[in-house]
């Protein structure tokens, strides 16, 4: 064990970063300066020198286009007899020139900068800088904003079974991907360890998860082991129109873009699964979008598959739905609860991405502001430790005791959304549930009042009773709407409720490894486990593969693990090797 944890060390020393950084380059004034500026400025001598150290070299040329500009008589009257009036007219006239050479600086400097089809008004310089902020998350800002339905793309090598924005980004994309792959090393391990044995070698795995640089090496991954993979997105928002490009370069049937309609994103998932010569036996699901399509459209198909992992609240809900009603007629597989999602992604992830997404849209400063962040589990916590670090009020509301004394023992206030949003300057939702901001919410908050979602579903928010002739939508920015109510007052919408830092910002690679790992295990799991093992119903991830998904993120921190002795482990009544914790053990 020892020996394959140096051999993992190995690996990842190759990709560390050198430590060396160039100095930054800075002039200091010397003597020589002095005397080079000096004669650059068109004086010599000891007066020019005594002036060089009172006066800086742009003063003095100030002062002297002031005095080309006098007439010989007015030199000949201020050498002669100087007076309190002519340093008057000296200083006025130096002023007057510095003032005409920094105009024409400024115009000389604005004729060298770019301009594209012309000018545009000053108005919306704020919007196109946070427009041009968004490049890296696949912004639709600069592109072509016609449907890719209408498009025929093409791959290098032919392939033309996907549906993206423009396969022309590929090589970008691709470049995305390699440094994603930098941040996930237990992906990059379980590829090369697993990778002759191909797990998934004839499993066709259909996918509808957010499709960023991260997922992508999870794809990827699953390819490298086997599995057949087409894709979709299971947010309008979220897809990197680049990453697509790439993972479509690379011989995977992937159906998405930033910016979909709701009709957009329900044909991509059909045309993930309608196909005559393919059909799926495992789903990989974020949010049950996928799995509800095929149970309600395909219900044949459904009946044929070897089972389902579920990473998402709002997803594991409608499956444990379906249980009850004895309608979940395959295996599935609950990541959400696992520990390495919760305690990881959930928690780590949302702390570290909220601020992120936040900053990009508003530009706010969070100090002293009054925040309400509804839902106190993992990703509420999370928020709230991000929050509280940079000096906001946070306010908290809970329906679970637990997570409410929680929070109190945290130093939080827990109270209801009704008593303290008139006052409140940031409302967030991560609960999983539905309509916990309403109408009646919105109508009593103040004017510049910040509204998002960190759940994975838009339907926290009540959009439906904003959407009314009385109100009117107005997009400032790209992902940033004000809704403004007949009076003028004004509430910031961001994402359309929708998960905010998929949508507007990015996520922690490392985080989003853990998580990855977790569904490729699953997906082995559910394909090669024997008969029986798994029957209709939901299930979490063995304890055991929980504890691996841990192991093979250690090295990246030069982590050494304590092994039990044989009297210790007796003594706990547990393996040397793991499981070191029960099932009901909470962490």
């Amino acid at each position: 064990m020892a020996k394959e944890k140096n051999q993992t060390r190995g690996f990842w020393e190759d990709l560390v970063l050198t430590d060396e950084f160039p100095e930054p380059c800075t002039k200091q004034r010397t003597e020589q300066n002095e005397e080079e500026e000096d004669t650059a400025a068109g004086d010599t001598g000891e007066g020019a020198k005594d002036r060089a150290v009172k006066c800086s070299p742009t003063l003095l040329r100030m002062l002297k286009a002031a005095e080309s500009r006098w007439t010989p008589q007015t030199r000949h009257r201020n050498k002669a007899a100087p007076s309190e009036m002519g340093l008057k007219e000296t200083e006025a006239e130096a002023l007057k020139t510095y003032m005409q050479i920094q105009l024409s600086d400024q115009q000389e400097e604005f004729n060298k900068l770019p301009t594209k089809a012309g000018p545009r008004p000053l108005s919306h310089s704020v919007s196109q800088l946070s427009a041009d902020s968004f490049s890296s998350v696949g912004s639709v800002s600069s592109e072509d904003e016609s449907s890719p339905q209408d498009k025929l793309q093409k791959t290098s090598n032919g392939l033309s079974d996907f549906c993206i924005k423009n396969i022309k980004q590929a090589d970008f994309g691709r470049k995305e991907i390699d440094i994603a792959q930098q941040e996930m090393p237990a992906l990059m391990i379980l590829r090369k360890r697993a990778g002759e044995e191909k797990p998934l070698a004839g499993a066709k795995v259909v996918g509808c998860t957010h499709i960023t640089a991260q997922t992508a090496v999870l794809i990827e991954t699953l390819a490298a082991l086997g599995a057949q993979c087409r894709w979709a997105a299971c947010n309008i928002f979220s897809t990197q129109n680049t990453v697509a490009a790439a993972l479509a370069e690379g011989g995977i049937s992937v159906f998405a873009w930033r910016g979909e309609s709701e009709d957009d994103f329900w044909w991509c998932i059909d045309r993930c699964v309608a196909t005559d010569s393919w059909e799926p036996n495992l789903i990989l699901d974020d949010g049950g979008d996928l799995t509800h399509w095929i149970y309600k459209k395909y219900p044949n198909l459904f009946g044929k598959l070897k089972g389902i992992v579920e990473e998402s609240v709002t997803g594991i809900y409608r499956l444990y739905q379906l249980s009850k009603t004895s309608k979940l007629c395959v295996p599935a597989m609950n990541v959400n609860d696992s520990v390495t999602k919760q305690k990881f992604d959930n928690l780590y992830c949302c702390k570290e991405s909220i601020l992120d997404g936040l900053k990009r849209t508003t530009d706010v400063m969070f100090g002293g502001k009054q925040v309400v962040v509804c839902g106190y589990g993992e990703v509420g916590k999370g928020c709230c430790a991000a929050l509280k670090g940079l000096g906001a009020v946070i306010y908290v509301t809970e329906v679970d005791p637990i997570c409410a004394l929680q929070a109190c023992m945290d130093g939080l206030r827990v109270t209801t959304l009704s008593e303290v949003i008139r006052h409140t300057d940031m409302v967030i939702t991560c609960t999983g549930n539905k309509n916990v901001i309403t109408r009646k919410h919105f109508d009593r908050m103040r004017s510049g009042c910040v509204v998002c979602n960190m759940g994975h579903s838009n339907t926290e928010i009540d959009l439906a009773s904003l959407r009314t002739t009385e109100l009117k939508w107005h997009r400032v920015r790209p992902h940033v709407d004000h809704i403004i109510w007949p009076d003028g007052k004004q509430v910031v919408l961001l994402a359309e409720g929708r998960l905010l830092n998929l949508s507007c910002s990015t996520v922690p690679s490392f985080v989003l490894s853990v998580t990855a790992v977790t569904q490729a295990l699953a997906l082995i799991e559910l394909y090669n486990a024997p008969a029986g093992r798994y029957k209709q119903g939901v299930y979490l991830l063995p304890k055991k593969m929980d504890e691996y998904v841990a192991v093979l993120h250690l090295p990246i921190f030069d982590a050494h693990l304590t092994d039990l002795t044989d009297e210790q482990a007796q003594y706990l009544g547990i393996s040397k090797h793991g499981p070191f914790k029960p099932n009901y053990y909470r962490y």
